[in-house]
């Protein structure tokens, strides 16, 4: 899971930034340290392998 989020950093950070403040307008923080957070609960809530469905993963 780690790996996929480092691989779409950029765009997860920057929706994860919107996602926060759609939800609480007005709020001030730094997006690259809620990122890092937000990271850190991936590694701690997700296995380094994940099952999911095959039609999840469009494998090339």
């Amino acid at each position: 899971m780690e790996e996929i989020v480092d691989h779409l950093s950029t765009e997860m950070r920057k929706a994860l930034s919107e996602a926060v403040k759609s939800n609480i307008p007005g709020v001030q923080f730094d997006e690259y340290q809620l990122f890092r957070e937000f990271k850190r609960e991936v590694r701690r809530k997700c296995n380094t392998w994940e099952r999911v469905p095959d039609n999840y993963v469009d494998a090339e």
